[in-house]
């Protein structure tokens, strides 16, 4: 393999990692005043964050649902029901129109 080849496949490797997409059911969920999330916060039921299961902290997606998108950091770990790839703040519920739904299928890509 020449060096020119072997960086070229190296530039497509990182390229396709950053660009990762999911595409499943988002869902959102609430939780008591002063609970934790996974990663030592307390919980803002205002806050642009998320649950995913194996995002790093701090991860910034854009969620899409339908029309509507909105960019979250992923400070917590879930959801924890089979099927589900992204749990929301009820925030981020109403700018998506998820509240009265409770599940929707989404796309979440890196931001």
């Amino acid at each position: 393999m020449t060096r020119i080849t072997l960086i070229s496949f190296f530039v497509l490797v990182v390229a396709v990692s950053l660009a990762t997409s999911e595409s499943g059911i988002c869902s959102w969920y609430d939780a008591p005043n002063g609970a934790k999330t996974a990663n030592g916060e307390t919980f803002n039921r205002n806050a642009m964050t998320a649950a995913h299961k194996t995002l790093p902290f701090n991860t910034k997606v854009r969620v899409t649902v339908g029309n509507r998108a909105a960019v979250v950091r992923i400070n917590d770990r879930g959801p924890f029901v089979k099927g589900r790839i992204l749990d929301v703040t009820p925030h981020v519920a109403d700018i998506l129109n998820l509240r009265q739904r409770g599940v929707a299928p989404c796309n979440v890509v890196r931001a």
